[in-house]
């Protein structure tokens, strides 16, 4: 792996963008895997870091470490607690919503029980529509497609929230092998270079676990997600200085079961 970036660093904590497809520790998923965020980041810094958060395998974007175990767990109780600002950016199929609230619990995914098991939890996620694009190809019944560019805020820490929220929604997002639709993702990944889950975390803010301050680290997308937004004529979203807020002034629909 190489150098991961560093957006953030003082004497207690370090902020990065993690690439797509890097596991952040070992994992029983691929146990051939020998290079990991974890342990890149720890010989990169030659210290030893603590993770508080997860990101999936195929997401990318901004993730905090800590660099002890105290600090670890102060900041891991603000995920908890749920004032930790989180959002990401997507491109998912159709023209999705102005503005929405999704409210749809929904069971963990722990692989190791089965799903009809799982109690069903509490999964709030605001999502936004950035910009969109008529593509002058059919891949399904019309002659063109569209996409959109979508913030999500999730409210809750669900696996695979906001993947599922919006596939939920009817607006899946480009790549998601999961969750997505496979004729899509197929178009992007042998006509457009893009053959990655388009999710991507843009912008994380926390309260320091030391100084009485709030930190608020920003990060622009992955080049090969910028290429592609940019084709689609989004490049004034792909950098450091687009940051929407979560809640809107104005009253949000709903999409629940």
């Amino acid at each position: 792996m190489i150098s991961l970036p560093v957006l953030y660093q003082d004497d207690h904590l370090v902020v990065i963008h993690k690439p797509s497809g890097a596991f952040v520790h070992r994992s029983a998923l691929d146990p051939h895997v020998t290079e990991v965020v974890l342990q890149t980041l720890r010989d990169q810094l030659g210290y030893w870091v603590y993770p508080v958060h997860r990101l999936d395998r195929p997401t990318s974007g901004v993730m905090v470490f800590a660099l002890s175990s105290g600090i670890a767990r102060h900041l891991a109780t603000q995920f908890e607690q749920r004032t930790v600002d989180k959002r990401y950016l997507a491109v998912v199929r159709g023209f999705g919503p102005v503005y929405s609230r999704i409210e749809r619990p929904l069971k963990e995914e722990d692989g190791r029980r089965p799903k009809a098991d799982l109690p069903a939890l509490e999964a709030v996620t605001t999502v936004r529509r950035l910009a969109e694009v008529e593509w002058p190809v059919k891949i399904e019944r019309f002659n063109t497609t569209r996409y959109s560019l979508m913030q999500a805020c999730p409210h809750t820490g669900r696996r695979h929230q906001i993947r599922r929220h919006l596939s939920h929604a009817g607006y899946p997002i480009i790549g998601d092998a999961k969750h997505g639709k496979g004729v899509h993702n197929r178009y992007f990944k042998d006509h457009l270079g893009a053959g990655r889950l388009l999710l991507a975390a843009t912008h994380l803010a926390f309260d320091h676990p030391v100084r009485p301050v709030r930190l608020s680290i920003q990060a622009p997308v992955a080049e090969d997600m910028a290429a592609l937004m940019t084709r689609f004529g989004w490049s004034s979203h792909t950098g450091r200085h687009d940051v929407r807020e979560c809640s809107p002034s104005f009253e949000p629909l709903s999409f629940q079961d």
